[in-house]
């Protein structure tokens, strides 16, 4: 090795060491300090825990559980709805219900086979069945408002028929009309009961075959009944607004003390008017008031009415409150109804198909009640309502003559309508600000 090798080696371990030799210094002013430190965190000495502990023993009785019981019978719920062509052996299947003794049942049940007679496309049927298909019960609703209901017991099977347990839900609706006014209701999801009601309620302001213009729009709330999920009934309108060529018109149902219903306006005065200017739903007049050419005489004669053209069959509507003076056949006039109502005011509805039920000579009938048909019969060359009005044996042009206002709110009621119409009112604005609303 070269001497300069050697010193460079010589001056390489000197640096090592002096490095290892500060190093164990630093070690040793640094333990003291830390010494310092943990002298600072616990003092010789001093208890660091001082609360009193003791034990406490309490005896706690636990409830013996006993295990779950299974249930002795499995129910399994099904709903059908009545298929154009279906039995009721059909149905029954598809109900899930394997149950002969139940089938044997309905046949021989005076109620029970009431099935077989009313099995209607649309109607509804609903059954619970236990694990093994046997019939537990069963629920068809056989027509609107009544139920025929079987239940299996101790003792067997048993029938009932009994009105529907009615749930009301209401639905808070609002559209613009682009076309119609069904049209605007189906789109809306408004049932057609609902929209004859909204006609009707309205049709004292409103002729609904040729006022309706594209973008009129209304808001409605009304009732739907339910029962075990089906829809029994169309209820009624609770509140409604129509705005027709950009002037409103509201209504709110009111029931007096006497439990009769009635439309107001939101200030209490009555929706109706004392009599309907059209006792026909939906209809136009195809020949008015005056002389004319008879169509089937073939020379000018006097007519004393407005003929109202509509199908053979459509409801013919009580014009106003009153008792029927007649009901029968009139020479040319075919069938015919007649009306007496208060100050000296009578109506006269011909070439009518038929009456409705009940309507006979000497019965009271309600304004809008439905009291008989269109037809075609007398002297008619198609199915027409002849509707005519007349004061004091005076006949009158039914489209013109002036139609009083019905009674309003009266005073003794109005605190308690003024609530109502308020709260009514609130809800139409808060359906009529969001037009696309649909809830319960």
């Amino acid at each position: 090795m070269s001497i300069e090798k050697a010193a460079i080696l010589a001056q390489r371990l000197a640096s090592l060491l002096r490095a290892r030799q500060l190093a164990f210094g630093a070690l040793l002013l640094v333990l003291p300090a830390l010494g310092v430190v943990t002298a600072f965190g616990i003092a010789p000495g001093t208890v660091a825990d001082s609360i009193d502990r003791s034990t406490v023993v309490v005896d706690v009785a636990l409830r013996e559980l006993a295990p779950r019981e299974s249930p002795t019978v499995q129910q399994f719920a099904s709903q059908e709805r009545v298929l154009r062509g279906d039995t009721v052996a059909g149905l029954v299947a598809r109900l899930g219900i394997a149950d002969q003794g139940a089938l044997a049942f309905l046949r021989a049940d005076p109620v029970g086979r009431q099935i077989f007679r009313q099995l209607i496309p649309g109607r509804t049927m609903q059954a619970e069945t236990d694990g093994n298909g046997g019939l537990v019960s069963l629920r068809y609703f056989v027509g609107p408002g009544k139920v025929l209901e079987v239940t299996r017991g101790p003792d067997g099977y048993s029938a009932r028929e009994r009105a529907t347990v009615a749930s009301p839900r209401a639905y808070y609706k609002s559209a613009t009309i682009r076309s119609s006014l069904f049209a605007a209701t189906d789109a809306a999801g408004i049932p057609d009961a609902i929209a004859m009601q909204l006609a009707r309620v309205f049709s004292t302001d409103i002729d609904f075959h040729v006022d309706i213009r594209g973008g009129d729009s209304f808001s409605v709330i009304y009732e739907m009944s339910y029962e075990g999920g089906e829809l029994v009934s169309s209820g009624r309108i609770l509140a409604a607004e129509f705005v027709n060529q950009g002037r409103t018109y509201s209504a709110v149902l009111f029931r007096d003390e006497e439990g009769d219903d009635a439309y107001y306006e939101l200030d209490g005065t009555s929706r109706a008017k004392a009599f309907l200017r059209s006792p026909v739903e939906f209809s136009r007049v195809s020949s008015g008031f005056g002389k004319r050419f008879h169509p089937i005489f073939r020379n000018w004669r006097a007519h004393t009415g407005a003929d109202f053209a509509a199908p053979k069959g459509t409801r013919v509507l009580a014009a106003a409150d009153g008792h029927v003076v007649f009901a029968g056949w009139r020479n040319g006039y075919g069938n015919t109804l007649e009306l007496r109502h208060g100050g000296s005011i009578s109506t006269l509805y011909a070439h009518l198909s038929g009456f409705a039920s009940g309507v006979r000579t000497g019965s009271r009938v309600r304004q809008g009640d439905p009291i008989a048909f269109v037809g075609a019969t007398g002297w008619a060359t198609g199915p027409h309502l002849h509707y005519e009005f007349k004061i004091s044996g005076m006949h009158q042009d039914p489209m013109r003559v002036a139609l009083p206002k019905a009674t309003p709110v009266p005073a003794r009621l109005k605190a308690r309508f003024d609530v109502e119409a308020a709260d009514a009112g609130a809800r139409i604005a808060m359906v009529r600000s969001t037009t696309s609303l649909r809830f319960e």
